[in-house]
C-alpha cells in the first residue's frame, strides 16, 4: 500500500513539475510569439485601452487618443493634420505602428522604463495610466508651405529643411502622402483594406521620400566635389581659374563628358564661382579625375555619406557615392550621376553644414518628451554629427553659393531683402525618361536660419524639369516662411 502511494504521489509530483516547466516555457520563452499571435484578441483590445501620448509640433496637435466611449475600444487615433504630417507621424494600426508612432512607441503608450516614476505615482492616486507626449522640432508654418507648394500640381518629390546651427528639422514633407486616419481605426477588415489600397498604389504614398529612398542629386552634388577641391589647396578660391572645355574626353572609353545641353561653358577656361553658377560639367568632371576617388569620397564621408546608419529617430536609408571604378565613372559620379545615389536628408545636411561653416549638425526630429502631467522626460541637446570642411573653405562655397542665386541657375529663389545661397541639379535617370530636379539651399547666408533641400521626382517635374526651374520656386516659399517674410 505504501509503495503505491509512494508511486502515485511521485507520479504527481512529476505532473507538477511538468506543469512549472510548460508555464515557464510558455511565459519566458514562448511569451513574444504568444504575444503576435493574430489568435490573441486580447491584445489587440489591450491596444485601444491605452491613452497614447499626443504628438505635436509648436501649436498644433498632429496625433492624439480619442475616448470613442465604448467599453471594448477605448480609445482611438487622430491625426488632425492627416496628409500633411503623416510622413513624420506614421499611423496606430491594430496590429502595428509606422514611423514617429513606431520609434516612440514605448513613450507614447506608457510603457517605457522612462515613466517608471509617472506609473508608480499614478498606481498610489489610483490614475489611470497615460502615455507621454512627444513634441517634435517641425515648424508648421514651414511644414504646411512645403506640401502646400510641392503638392499643389501634383509633383511627386519630398522636402527637408534643417535648421543649420542645430541640426533640428523645420520640415519633413514627402509627396503624395496619405491619410492616416483609416489606417487607425479599430476595425482590422476596413484597416487592411485601407492599407492595401495604399500600398497597391503605383504612386507609393506610403513611402517618405524624403529618408527612405536615394536619388541621383545631379548637379547638387557638385558642391561636395568643389569642397574637396578647395580643401586640397587652399590657395584656391571662387576667382581662381579652371579648364571648362565643352566637351570633356575621357579615360579609356569612346564616350565623353558634355555640359548640360551641350553647351559651351565661358570661354574654356573659367573661374570656380562662374562653373558653379552655370552648372558646367566639365571643370567638375575635370577636378574629380585630377584629385581621385580617394579624395572625392573622403569629402563625401565627412559629409556624412556612406557612413553609420543614421535614425532622426526614423531609420534613414543610406546615401552612398558609389564605389571605385575608373576615371570616367568618378567623373560622372562627381557631377551626381552614375552610382551617386542620396536621400533629400542628407543633401539638405551638406546645405546645412556648409551654412554652418563647415560643421555639419546631428539632425533629429523629437524637440521634447513630457509626461502626462507636463514633466520632461527628455530634451533635445544638439550634438556634432561631422566636421566636413574647414571654415576658409566654407566661406568660400557660401560666397560661390549665393553667387549661383544672384547670377545663375537659382534665380528664381531670390527673396528681397534676404541673401539667400544655392544650388541647382538636374539628375538624368533612365534613358528615355525625364530627369529629377533637385535644389539645396540656405538663408539668410550671413546668418543661416534654415538650409532645405528638394527633390521633385522624375515624371512629375515635366520635359523641362530642372532644378531651377522646377523646384528652385518651391523652395523660396519655405524659406520664407521660416524667415517670416
Amino acid at each position: 500500500m505504501n509503495s503505491t502511494l509512494k508511486r502515485v504521489a511521485l507520479a504527481c509530483l512529476l505532473m507538477f513539475g511538468l506543469l512549472m516547466l510548460n508555464v515557464n516555457y510558455l511565459q519566458g520563452v514562448r511569451a513574444d510569439d504568444l504575444r503576435a499571435d493574430s489568435r490573441n484578441v486580447r491584445n489587440f483590445y489591450d491596444r485601444y485601452e491605452v491613452e497614447r501620448g499626443r504628438i505635436t509640433a509648436g501649436d498644433k496637435v498632429l496625433a492624439e487618443s480619442v475616448d470613442t466611449g465604448s467599453n471594448t475600444f477605448r480609445f482611438e487615433r487622430r491625426y488632425p493634420e492627416g496628409k500633411v504630417y503623416a510622413p513624420i507621424t506614421g499611423f496606430f494600426a491594430p496590429e502595428s505602428e509606422r514611423d514617429m508612432e513606431l520609434a516612440k512607441n514605448s513613450l507614447l503608450n506608457g510603457t517605457s522604463a522612462d515613466l517608471l516614476i509617472r506609473r508608480s505615482i499614478d498606481l498610489f492616486t489610483a490614475k489611470k495610466t497615460k502615455g507621454a507626449n512627444v513634441d517634435l522640432t517641425i515648424n508648421p508654418k514651414a511644414q504646411e508651405a512645403a506640401y502646400k507648394a510641392l503638392g499643389a500640381s501634383g509633383k511627386k518629390g519630398a522636402l527637408v529643411a534643417i535648421e543649420p546651427k542645430t541640426g533640428a528639422i523645420l520640415a519633413m514633407v514627402s509627396i503624395p502622402s496619405y491619410d492616416p486616419n483609416p489606417l487607425s481605426r479599430a476595425n482590422k477588415a476596413e484597416v487592411n483594406k485601407a492599407y492595401n489600397k495604399l500600398a497597391d498604389d503605383k504612386d507609393q504614398p506610403l513611402l517618405n521620400r524624403a529618408i527612405e529612398r536615394t536619388y541621383p542629386p545631379g548637379s547638387t552634388f557638385k558642391v561636395v566635389t568643389m569642397a574637396a577641391y578647395l580643401e586640397s589647396d587652399d590657395t584656391l578660391g571662387p576667382q581662381s581659374q579652371v579648364d571648362a572645355p565643352q566637351r570633356l574626353d575621357l579615360p579609356n572609353t569612346t564616350a565623353d563628358l558634355p555640359n548640360y545641353g551641350g553647351a559651351a561653358c565661358g570661354s574654356g577656361r573659367v573661374t570656380l564661382s562662374f562653373a558653379l553658377e552655370r552648372s558646367c560639367n566639365t571643370p567638375f568632371g575635370k577636378i574629380a579625375i585630377d584629385l581621385g576617388y580617394d579624395a572625392v569620397n573622403d569629402q563625401a564621408r565627412k559629409f556624412g555619406i556612406g557612413g553609420d546608419a543614421l535614425t532622426i529617430p526614423m531609420p534613414v536609408a543610406a546615401s552612398d557615392f558609389g564605389p571605385e571604378e575608373d576615371k570616367a565613372a568618378l567623373a560622372q559620379a562627381s557631377i551626381g550621376q552614375r552610382s551617386n545615389q542620396m536621400t533629400p536628408l542628407q543633401m539638405a545636411m551638406i546645405a546645412a553644414g556648409i551654412a554652418n561653416n563647415g560643421v555639419v549638425m546631428k539632425p533629429y526630429l523629437v524637440n521634447k518628451i513630457a509626461d502626462a502631467e507636463g514633466g520632461e522626460i527628455e530634451g533635445a541637446d544638439p550634438e556634432e554629427f561631422t566636421t566636413a570642411i574647414s571654415e576658409d573653405t566654407a566661406r568660400k562655397l557660401q560666397e560661390m553659393m549665393v553667387n549661383v542665386v544672384n547670377n545663375g541657375t537659382a534665380g528664381a529663389a531670390k527673396i528681397p531683402g534676404v541673401t539667400v545661397a544655392g544650388k541647382t541639379g538636374t539628375a538624368e535617370t533612365a534613358e528615355g525618361r525625364d530627369p529629377h530636379a533637385w535644389f539645396i539651399s540656405f538663408a539668410p547666408a550671413e546668418d543661416p536660419k534654415v538650409a532645405l533641400a528638394l527633390m521633385v521626382e522624375s515624371g512629375s517635374a515635366g520635359d523641362d524639369a530642372s532644378g531651377g526651374h522646377t523646384a528652385a520656386p518651391i523652395a523660396k516659399s519655405v524659406m520664407e516662411a521660416v524667415l517670416g517674410r
